[in-house]
């Protein structure tokens, strides 16, 4: 199975996005925590990333969504049409001075926190965030 919408990057698209990802977790049988939390969570994160982040806020500028069921895993693809980043400058932590005051850095945080796997790709014309959870 595998379905993908391409966004304009407004904010307002992210949710019926989401929805539709956490149906597709359900209807395939994770666990109910993970279509209620660990999903719409993650994926709402490397949506809103990808559109004020990687796509600077301009709304011209498209994001891909790809969602795949392999074996027993679901997959994410969140693709913008920015530069990418370095994963590893990005990623904090709450034992990181400043935590509670930043406004910013704990969306990697909780994409890993809550997915089994998550990757970032710096493509040619974009980047890519995969998002993999296991059904346990």
């Amino acid at each position: 199975m595998k379905r993908q919408w391409t966004l304009t990057s407004e904010l307002v698209q992210i949710g019926p996005v989401v929805e539709a990802i956490v149906a597709i977790c359900h209807d395939a049988g994770f666990s109910p925590r993970h279509c209620r939390l660990n999903v719409p969570v993650a994926v709402t994160e490397a949506l809103a990333n990808a559109m004020l982040r990687g796509n600077a806020g301009i709304v011209e500028r498209r994001v891909l969504v790809a969602v795949a069921l392999v074996a027993d895993e679901l997959v994410v693809e969140v693709t913008d049409e920015g530069d990418g980043f370095d994963f590893e400058l990005v990623s904090r932590t709450p034992d990181d001075e400043g935590w509670l005051d930043r406004e910013d850095g704990r969306g990697v945080f909780l994409m890993r926190q809550l997915m089994d796997l998550v990757e970032n790709h710096r493509l040619d014309a974009g980047h890519r965030l995969r998002l993999v959870l296991r059904r346990t």
